[in-house]
């Protein structure tokens, strides 16, 4: 079953300088229960994406072009007011990349997370909620931590509070974006094997964004690729990485570093990632593309409807 449906979401963003195309047509299922990774550079659109299934992104200057998002079956582009607000952490919980961002740092751990449970419905019980929640995430002397500041706690122990408040409202489905993002790498090591024991503790769907392919590797069953704005390939985790089918994914594949063979060093892909605010026609990945062909030039790939889905003629 579906939990979330997005067909052909459109987004541009508006500005004095004209008009970025930031998502393009994009289509994508995620089954209940199911862990799903979305990689691709920095600028491809991915936070972008996570944020439209909450409705984050500022209207203006971002306008919804065309497209559905749904999830549990309701239109999120449709909701408004009580029915929006009940999405955002009831049904949806979201993992920010920053924890020094998004906590407040005049304000205690304790004071932020009765926010968060009073914007939930609940009206009692704060601190023992909140305690339940932070020794959930694992943190050490979690009722000693209601009375600190952001500034107080590591990185790693600010990331796992953003992550108890997004397990407030008790989610149907945890979007994590960039979660080990400016973490040390014993500590990212140590958020992702949390990220996998809630996941299968609280019988959570995961759709975790990044650009660490070694991250998506360790949590997700399937691979979704984005390019500027763009769902390029699509493949359930082991059928990707041992036999990606796109130029773009093969390129990112082989930009890691093989420990394992040293004598095989990383391969950038030549170019950079076009503007989007005047993209090439055609594919948009053709100008960097070594397999480029006469219509990767006009014309649009689209998905292939199959268990490995491509957009690439040369595919």
């Amino acid at each position: 079953m579906s939990l979330l449906e997005i067909d052909d979401y459109r987004l541009a963003f508006d500005g004095y300088e004209g008009t970025a195309q930031v998502l393009n047509g994009i289509d994508l299922s995620v089954e209940e229960g199911d862990a799903v990774g979305i990689v691709g550079e920095t600028g491809c659109g991915k936070s972008v994406l996570a944020r439209s299934l909450l409705r984050l992104n500022p209207e203006p200057p971002a306008r919804i072009v065309s497209g559905h998002i749904r999830f549990a079956g309701e239109d999120v582009l449709r909701m408004q007011g009580p029915a929006l607000r009940r999405l955002r952490g009831a049904g949806i919980g979201m993992v920010f990349q920053d924890p020094a961002t998004y906590l407040n740092p005049v304000f205690t751990i304790g004071h932020q997370m009765q926010d968060v449970l009073r914007a939930h419905g609940q009206r009692r019980g704060f601190a023992d909620r909140s305690i339940e929640l932070l020794e959930s995430v694992q943190l050490r002397d979690a009722a000693g931590l209601l009375s600190r500041y952001p500034h107080e706690l590591s990185g790693g122990m600010r990331q796992r509070v953003l992550i108890a408040q997004a397990l407030a409202g008790n989610p149907r489905l945890l979007v994590a974006d960039e979660p080990t993002t400016a973490l040390d790498v014993t500590v990212q090591r140590q958020v992702l094997a949390l990220i996998a024991d809630l996941v299968t503790r609280l019988r959570l769907t995961l759709l975790l964004i990044s650009h660490d392919l070694g991250v998506i590797g360790a949590l997700c069953r399937r691979v979704v690729v984005m390019y500027a704005g763009a769902i390029i390939e699509d493949a359930p985790a082991a059928d990707l990485f041992t036999a990606p089918r796109h130029p773009y994914t093969r390129g990112l594949l082989a930009a890691v570093p093989e420990l394992d063979h040293p004598e095989r060093p990383p391969q950038g892909i030549p170019g950079s990632i076009p503007s989007l605010r005047d993209p090439p026609s055609g594919c948009r990945f053709h100008p960097r593309c070594g397999l480029v062909m006469p219509e990767c030039r006009s014309d649009v790939p689209r998905l292939s409807d199959d268990r490995h889905r491509v957009a690439c003629f040369a595919a």
